[in-house]
């Protein structure tokens, strides 16, 4: 038996979610991004930005209840109550619709968390947020977090008397893309904020006491501006003091208007070793008390995590291990990193993977060719 069997009903869902998310309950409160204009996304473009009616968005959490109440009627028929995440799964393997997935991953995972879509939900009116919260929640009681996506421009508009409300009404974390906390580099990207924004709107969102997750991304200042791009992220970071700071390599693709600028010149990427240098500075210059996270696989050191600032060290020291290594097993490295056979600079000793990776190498070098930076940024556009 499969979903369809027992409900018709289904609801809207947004492109995407951070991966920190990938086990929550997706409410889609906007459609798209009120900005979309950064260089380096390619996710809203040519789309327009939507706030949705609040009756709308509470459809849509009916809609996911009624999934829900299905599953747990599959779950008796099939073994009682207590199998309910058994017929979650078996759900996930047989729909053939978004939204009946989502859930039911939703409930394998224990149902406990949402994160409300698209880019900048904190953009909507705070008293319908609150409206949609407290809905979400009398709906499903078993919901301890609420998250979602904002801007700093808007965190920093926002009254501290209003993300207080919003905390009261359950909205447990944001996420937030700082990129960079360099105004060169934030203007090229079209980022569309400042590095004072960015203080103003983290700093905000610190004190009404919601946690705040930072996204920094490696890479963004190219050859030109890593330094500043080092520097000065750091320096914001440390005004701000958010709870996590995640780090998103820059990835660059054709359909991102970025593109464009790699094709002409105006901007010319760091490589991975050069990325390296420039995470060891910023982390090197970091004070804050942050939680530091490398959970994508985009990332080249994954390793590079940990709590500051008793973890500084270790974290380095992961940085000086890979800078460490010959240039051989650098390449090695890189390369397993890039095609999926790595998940840390452990790998490399194990003696399987390491020679998997090294026939690659050979077949390349028979075809005249090498361990190089466009063969290198060409594998990491499969991640994004």
């Amino acid at each position: 038996m499969v979903i369809n069997d027992l409900t018709a009903d289904t609801y809207e869902i947004g492109p995407i979610r951070p991966p920190s998310e990938a086990y929550s309950l997706l409410v889609r409160v906007t459609r798209n991004c009120p900005w979309n204009r950064c260089k380096f996304c390619p996710i809203y473009k040519g789309t327009k930005f939507q706030l949705r009616p609040v009756d709308e968005v509470k459809s849509d959490i009916t809609a996911a209840r009624q999934i829900y109440d299905s599953i747990v009627q599959l779950a008796g028929k099939t073994g009682g109550a207590d199998n309910i995440r058994a017929a979650a799964a078996q759900v996930l393997e047989s729909s053939p619709d978004g939204a009946s997935r989502n859930v039911a991953l939703w409930m394998c995972a224990g149902g406990e968390q949402a994160f409300l879509q698209d880019a900048n939900t904190l953009i909507t009116k705070t008293g319908d947020l609150i409206e949609i919260m407290r809905f979400l929640k009398e709906t499903f009681p078993g919901i301890n977090r609420i998250t979602t996506y904002a801007r700093s421009k808007t965190a920093a508009q926002k009254k501290p008397e209003e993300l207080a409300a919003l905390k009261e009404a359950g909205l447990s974390r944001i996420h937030m893309g700082l990129e960079s906390g360099c105004d060169e580099v934030l203007r090229f990207l079209d980022k569309g904020v400042t590095a004072t924004e960015h203080i103003a709107g983290g700093r905000n969102v610190v004190a009404s006491g919601i946690s705040l997750c930072e996204y920094v991304m490696p890479g963004a200042g190219g050859k030109r501006l890593w330094r500043e791009h080092a520097l000065e992220t750091s320096r914001v970071l440390n005004e701000i003091n958010p709870d996590f700071i995640r780090f998103r390599t820059l990835t660059v693709q054709p359909r991102m208007l970025l593109h464009a600028d790699v094709a002409c010149g105006a901007f010319i990427r760091s490589n991975d070793e050069e990325m390296v240098e420039e995470i060891k500075l910023l982390i090197e210059n970091l004070e804050c008390t942050s939680q530091v996270v490398s959970d994508h696989m985009i990332n080249l050191l994954p390793e590079i995590e940990g709590k500051l600032p008793v973890d500084k060290e270790k974290m380095l020291a992961v940085i000086g291990s890979f800078q460490a290594l010959p240039l051989q097993e650098r390449n090695n490295y890189k390369l397993g990193r890039r095609l999926g056979f790595y998940n840390s600079l452990e790998g490399l000793n194990n003696p399987v993977l390491y020679r998997q990776v090294a026939e690659v190498i050979e077949r390349l070098v028979k075809n005249g060719q090498d361990v190089g930076d466009e063969l290198l940024f060409s594998l990491m556009e499969r991640y994004v």
